[in-house]
Order: C-alpha cells, then structure tokens, then sequence
C-alpha cells in the first residue's frame, strides 16, 4: 500500500494489534507506520491516512530535517564540514569547516566538549537560579526522546549529550526546564511561569527543539 504526500509516495506499513486505538509513525526509513486493531480495514487505513494528511506533512518535513542533520556535523547550531588531514595534531576550527587529524580524534575533541559545555552552562543556570533548593548531580547522556530529566528519587538532572548540537539557548532552556521541576514536579502554570523567569523566550525556544 502506498500513500502520496507532497507529491511522493511513501509506502505504508500496517501493523494489526490487539488495541483500541490507532497510531501513525513515520520512522527512519521514511516508511509510514500505522498501528491499529487487527478489525480494521484497507479502507480504514486509509481514511485515517486522508484524515491525519496535515499532520503527516509535517511529521514528514520533521522526519527530514532530522535525516539531514544526521549527514551533517553540528556543533553550537552551526554545521561544519569535516576534513581530515593526517598531519595535524589538534582540532580547528574555520570557515564552516572542521579540521581534524582523524575521526576518533574529533569524536574524543566532541565529547570533551560536551563535558565541557554542559558543566559550564549547568553551574551558570544553578547560580542564576535564585529559589532555594538543593542543587542536583548532572549526569549527561544520549537520549532518544527526552532533552533533559529530573529525577526526584536521587535528586539528578540529566540532558541530553545531543544538545550539543544546538545553540547554547537550546541548552540553556533545557537546564532551566529541569531545575524548575525542583519547585514544582508538573507543568502547572506556575511551572511555566518559573521557567520564564529565566527563560522569557522559551516558547520559541520549544519551538525551534521540535524541528
């Protein structure tokens, strides 16, 4: 089965479970993926498909922003080409280009530079932070579907290690997100309100993450 968007077609995989509702996914392989009850007909399929067209665009155009940045090296919110050249013995930056001795060399430059970052900017939004709590242990690792997590049981903060991607504001936002559950373990409106405190510009900011 196939299901045109944007003038392609994509092709359409169906996977028939024992459940009420119905689920649409688009993963890496630019395949759509449609959960649903094993009752469900070819046309239900696709009347659900037609129904969710919108927002299959633009799960879509999502799906392929993130292919994209995949191919490339983003470092801060900006891309860079790599270019390998043997002789060197350090990295360097210019130009939209970055220059390294080899691929492990620039993996062991770009994960120093996360630690580095994070731990930076962690202590600068800790110190900004002007409610009284307990500041919590930073742990840094790669995650599929979260920016950051507080987790209240041990009293930790964890970001996301591909934050280093993107400009420091993105950063920023997320450690302010996470401090803020300290204070108030919802999204209430007073949650918000604290993250504006520190972060006036975070709608924007969440808006630029989900693209």
């Amino acid at each position: 089965m196939k299901y045109q968007i944007n003038q392609e077609e994509y092709e359409v995989v169906i996977e028939k479970k024992n459940n009420k509702n119905s689920y649409i996914r688009i993963k890496d392989d630019l395949k759509i993926y449609v959960c649903t009850s094993r009752w469900s007909t070819k046309k239900d399929v696709e009347r659900m498909l037609k129904e969710n067209h919108h927002s299959l665009e633009k799960m879509l155009a999502r799906k392929l922003s993130q292919l994209e940045k995949q191919k490339s090296f983003f470092y801060l919110g900006h891309s860079y080409d790599i270019i390998e050249v043997s002789i060197m013995d350090k990295i360097e930056i210019e130009d939209g280009k970055i220059y390294t001795p080899s691929q492990k060399a620039l993996e062991k430059w770009y994960n120093q530079e996360i630690l580095k970052v994070f731990h930076d900017r962690y202590q600068m939004q800790c110190e900004r932070f002007h409610e009284d709590i307990k500041i919590p242990s930073l742990k840094i690792r790669s995650m599929k579907t979260r920016w950051g997590v507080y987790n209240k049981k041990n009293h930790s903060i964890t970001l996301n290690s591909h934050l280093i991607e993107y400009s420091l504001d993105k950063l920023d936002y997320v450690i302010i997100h996470e401090l803020s559950h300290i204070i108030h373990f919802d999204h209430s409106q007073a949650f918000w309100s604290l993250v504006s405190k520190y972060c006036p510009n975070y709608k924007q900011v969440r808006k630029e993450l989900k693209e």
